[in-house]
């Protein structure tokens, strides 16, 4: 399979917003993503001032999965990827994208909210890549882990 991989950019918008309403788990519908303030006009406007970057996966041109940070804080926003493409190492490539890019700017810690119940795919996935749980809590009840950059 080749999978393109290559900076996210505004016109991405849209097949973003509908390829989260489409995984596997933890699934967030446009209204749902309204309703904790992320609009296609928010996301948008945070791709092009810089404040969110990201990177998408393309196969056959379609963005198949895409994984932002948000520049300031360290924080990886979101990883989301369509689940007949999971267990190719295309969420892993793309988180690692990520990861550079922080590393190019100097971040030294990195953070995000993920699931406490062990049977969800991305509790496993994160702590395997060294994530590590801090013992901290997101205003959505996820774990905060945190990934340390050398």
């Amino acid at each position: 399979m080749n999978v393109v991989y290559r900076n996210a950019v505004p016109e991405d918008t849209p097949a973003c917003f509908d390829l989260r309403g489409m995984t596997r788990e933890n699934a967030f519908s446009p209204e749902q993503l309204g309703a904790i303030g992320v609009t296609p006009e928010s996301w948008e406007a945070d791709i092009r001032t810089g404040l969110l970057f990201g990177f998408v996966g393309l196969f056959d041109q379609k963005v198949i999965g895409y994984c932002f940070g948000v520049r300031d804080t360290g924080e990886v926003g979101v990883l989301a990827l369509l689940p007949e493409y999971e267990g190719l190492g295309i969420g892993k490539a793309l988180l690692g994208l990520v990861v550079d890019e922080f590393r190019r700017t100097g971040v030294t810690r990195l953070f995000l909210g993920c699931s406490t119940d062990p049977r969800v795919r991305s509790h496993g996935f994160y702590r395997h890549l060294g994530w590590i749980p801090t013992g901290a809590f997101d205003a959505l009840n996820d774990e905060v882990l945190e990934y340390l950059l050398r």
